[in-house]
């Protein structure tokens, strides 16, 4: 629905057109840790502990009294070994409700999972971030950035994009170093970069050391199909199998509106240039698929879809929800009414399907490879905060149980304090560029607590109840199950909910990691399991609290404000 490039992250921006959160107005564009550990482990902060078996259930029992002998006494009950009392077990510890609760009581929440397969899956790589293409000249995208390599752990196999708004601006390929053409244009924020062979070498290092895998974006808004047969050709002998497509041009239908192109673009200019660069493409890298359009518009779907090019393709699309900047759509305005809202989850399901609807009927897998919660210029009141954590987790399972195989939110390499407000990752230092040392935001705790979900199938539920709430389950190559709830209801507000969650399965034991803040509009303060970083390794995890061991039906109770993942093993 919009581009995404790296601006300051002011109200009074220089540049709206160009802003991290990367998108144009509706009037332009027309678019709308680990506080916990396992079994036996010492714990951060309190937790109960009881002392059960080895199964991880209840208190073993003691066995039964042999039957007694004719006229004699009755045999007395062994005493229990170490072995049948089992290991002290901890449960998990979730913040408390608000102080003075409840102030908002919640509907008891009922889940009911079943057996049955939805015929969706989440597979590892699904995550992403995605960044500029002028950011591949970037030194810190290398191996040698550790802060950068734990971020893309933390992500779990991502996928990086390169891709926004500067590359048919700002971005210049070449692999023999000629001198960037005086037609490119940018300014102190948003320089023009050369890229050539030596930073896809840098990145490759970057990708194995993170274990991640790219897609790239060749420039269209300066028409040369050889050039971008070039980068394709160098990129796709160095990055090798990481590479994964190459799209050509950024958001085509918003060429115009963005001033890419000034005397017109149609989507049937699009599609003639479309074939000449595949065809150079295909001359000297014919195995690298195609994504495309990459557009905001769904008209250009159907258009790339019927495209005769050789490769393999893949449809994309853009998409920011709240991207109506000036307020002529309220539903569309960047609130956090809007953010946390049975619309907003509604509407992101419609849109998603939508563009699934084309994809499927041609064969195509869908993905999106860049999205955020909104497009506008500057802060706004969602920014960095801990409800766009929640919406982005949300986001993500909704997409990727439709059946969506790649989602990357739109980020940049620019500075904490004074750079893009919606960006996932952001640098210390001083802005613009900082100092390299990377970190997430909110939003991307978000889509960390997903990408570290094992991989599995979708199972179908029921659910009722659980006021702003959310769920997904999933089955394992394990037969185990895992559940994620978020719970969007105000952690400010009200009360913990009770939960019931019927499973298909009698579990043996019940652990769970959680996402948490104090407020919505709480900015830097996410965190999973108590610490700014990653799901504590699943092995590790905590016993549900109130875990019923081999009971088909678990009673607990979620604190408001928390994406919380339970795994129950059979």
């Amino acid at each position: 629905m919009a581009r995404f490039d790296s601006s300051p992250g002011k109200a009074d921006s220089p540049d709206p057109r160009n802003t991290a959160n990367a998108g144009t107005n509706a009037g332009k564009q027309r678019k709308r840790s680990r506080i916990v550990a396992g079994a036996g482990t010492a714990v951060v902060i309190a937790a109960a502990v009881v002392l059960i078996p080895l199964s991880l259930g209840s208190p073993t029992p003691a066995p039964p009294a042999p039957p007694a002998s004719s006229g004699s006494a009755p045999a007395s009950t062994p005493a229990l070994t170490p072995a049948e009392v089992g290991p002290r077990v901890t449960y998990y510890a979730q913040p408390g409700p608000p102080a003075g609760s409840p102030l908002e009581k919640v509907e008891p929440l009922k889940v009911d999972v079943s057996s049955d397969l939805v015929g969706t899956a989440l597979n590892k790589g699904t995550m992403g971030i995605s960044l500029e293409a002028t950011d591949l000249a970037d030194p810190d995208l290398s191996s040698d950035n550790a802060s950068m390599v734990k971020l893309l752990k933390e992500l779990d196999q991502p996928v990086l994009r390169f891709g926004g708004n500067a590359v048919d601006r700002r971005f210049f390929w070449t692999s023999t170093g000629e001198a960037v053409p005086a037609d490119y244009k940018g300014d102190k924020t948003h320089p023009v970069k050369a890229v050539g062979p030596a930073d896809l070498t840098r990145l490759k290092t970057l990708l194995e050391a993170g274990d991640a895998k790219v897609t790239l974006t060749v420039d269209l808004g300066h028409y040369n199909p050889a050039r971008a047969a070039d980068m394709v050709k160098n990129a796709s002998q160095i990055l090798g199998d990481r590479l994964l497509s190459i799209t050509v041009g950024n958001e085509p239908n918003g060429f115009v509106f963005n001033d890419v192109k000034t005397d017109g673009y149609s989507v049937d200019q699009y599609v003639r240039e479309l074939k000449d660069y595949a065809s150079a493409i295909y001359a000297v890298a014919p195995n690298v698929p195609i994504s495309g359009p990459g557009a905001f518009d769904s008209k250009w779907w159907q258009p790339f879809v019927d495209a005769d090019i050789p490769q393999k393709k893949v449809l994309t699309f853009h998409h920011y929800p709240l991207s109506d900047c000036d307020g002529n759509v309220p539903q569309d305005s960047p609130t956090m009414a809007n953010l946390v809202s049975h619309t907003m989850h509604d509407r992101a399901i419609d849109y998603q399907k939508a563009a699934l609807a084309v994809g499927r009927a041609a064969g195509l897998e869908t993905w999106i490879p860049e999205t955020g919660v909104s497009a506008c210029p500057g802060s706004n009141e969602t920014s960095r905060t801990h409800a766009s954590a929640l919406w982005a987790a949300d986001y993500a399972l909704t997409a990727a149980q439709l059946g969506i195989t790649r989602v990357s939110f739109h980020s940049s390499l620019l500075t904490c304090k004074g750079g893009p407000p919606l960006s996932a990752i952001c640098s210390a230092g001083t802005y613009p560029f900082g100092n390299g040392k990377m970190s997430g935001r909110a939003n991307f705790y978000g889509i960390s607590m997903v990408a570290e979900l094992e991989a599995g199938k979708f199972l179908k539920l029921g659910s009722s109840g659980g006021g702003l709430a959310f769920n997904y389950a999933l089955q394992h190559a394990d037969g185990s199950t895992s559940v994620v709830i978020i719970n969007e209801n105000d952690p400010e507000k009200a009360e913990q909910t009770s939960v019931t969650l019927n499973l298909p399965g009698k579990p043996v034991t019940g652990t769970m990691t959680q996402l948490s803040g104090p407020s919505y509009a709480a900015e830097d303060q996410t965190v999973i399991d108590g610490v700014k970083s990653e799901p504590t390794p699943l092995a590790k995890r905590a016993t549900v609290p109130g875990f019923a061991y081999k009971s088909g039906t678990q009673n607990f109770k979620l604190t408001a404000g928390t994406v919380t993942v339970l795994n129950f093993k059979y």
